[in-house]
């Protein structure tokens, strides 16, 4: 209950209360009479006339406050305010259901000591930044994409140092050097760089039905063929080079070797010698020399199988028929085609 008392010029006394339901009574009480000696003449007329605001009984009430269609319109936005709070909170509920939250992380994401476990297929719409992505123990770690799988390694200005493209036609390494290691880590068994590509294992297996196809050289320590089977060196349209600086050794340990060519065939020896060590050193289509008519007009002589090897200045050989006497002289006639 809230009171005001008012003193007005005629002494009157207005006061202003507060009750329930929003209602202010205003009682207006009629100013105390004084003495006559102490009225005025002003006074005295306004007291001795009736006071139209004089109550009898209890004092008349006017209510102040909101009514009608004002009323109607706060309770109905109260009501819209309720509802709205309980279907905000149903919501949020079905929210938490669905996204399985608990006090451990969401459905199957998990927030642990070591980091963030996530378990199931998972889908990434935007760039992944990790420090390190592991699997389940004794479960593969499989990354898939519908167009292709990106790795992107940068230095600390964000420059782009390493990438690994895996795609649907080919995989793609851009770095520095590219090196595949041993399981134990300790060998490099392939390596590669701008300048050159290493490979550190024992063996060098091509399986392919074409072999390995060489655009420029190859250095290597030794070439051989798997057990049982060919070793073959192919240039189908250009030539095929050995060099080596202190020598060129091929070994045929219990088969043969054979060198054929469809033009010349050259051994040369610009400091040593050329060296033929066998039990039987053959010539084959060697030709046979004929009579020169100028030195042996008329000479003939008789088929027979033994023969003497003759050499054109040329250095060309030529067979002769053997004789008592050499007949290289008389037969000499193929140095001069030669």
């Amino acid at each position: 209950m809230l009171y005001a008392a008012i003193n007005a010029k005629d002494h009157a006394v207005y006061t202003l209360s507060t009750v329930h339901s929003w209602r202010i009574s205003l009682s207006i009480s009629p100013p105390s009479p004084l003495p006559p000696s102490q009225m005025t003449q002003e006074q005295y007329i306004l007291a001795s006339q009736p006071n139209p605001l004089q109550r009898t009984g209890c004092a008349q009430a006017y209510p102040v406050g909101i009514y009608g269609w004002r009323k109607r319109c706060l309770y109905f936005f109260i009501l819209l305010l309720l509802v709205t709070m309980i279907v905000n909170l149903a919501l949020t509920i079905w929210i938490l259901k669905v996204m399985n939250f608990t006090v451990d992380g969401m459905g199957n994401l998990r927030v642990t000591k070591e980091g963030i476990r996530l378990e199931g297929v998972s889908e990434f719409l935007l760039p992944l930044y990790v420090k390190e992505i592991q699997s389940r123990r004794d479960s593969p770690l499989i990354m898939q994409s519908d167009r292709n799988v990106t790795v992107n390694a940068r230095n600390n200005i964000g420059q782009l140092t390493g990438q690994l493209t895996v795609g649907s036609e080919m995989v793609e390494a851009q770095c520095q050097r590219f090196e595949v290691r041993s399981s134990d880590g300790e060998r490099v068994l392939f390596s590669a760089d701008e300048q050159e590509i290493s490979i550190g294992t024992e063996k060098l297996k091509v399986t392919g039905n074409e072999g390995v196809v060489f655009e420029h050289s190859v250095e290597t320590s030794h070439v051989r063929a798997e057990p049982f089977q060919d070793l073959k060196l192919e240039s189908p349209t250009r030539t095929l080079t050995l060099e080596a600086p202190k020598g060129v050794e091929v070994s045929a340990g219990v088969g043969e070797f054979k060198a054929s060519c469809r033009k010349d065939l050259t051994l040369e020896s610009t400091e040593g010698d050329i060296f033929l060590n066998a039990n039987t050193i053959r010539l084959g289509n060697l030709p046979h020399g004929t009579t020169d008519p100028l030195l042996a007009p008329g000479t003939t002589y008789a088929k027979q199988t033994v023969y003497e090897v003759c050499v054109c200045p040329s250095g060309k050989l030529y067979l002769s028929p053997a004789e008592s006497a050499s007949t290289c002289q008389t037969t000499n006639s193929v140095c001069l085609w030669s």
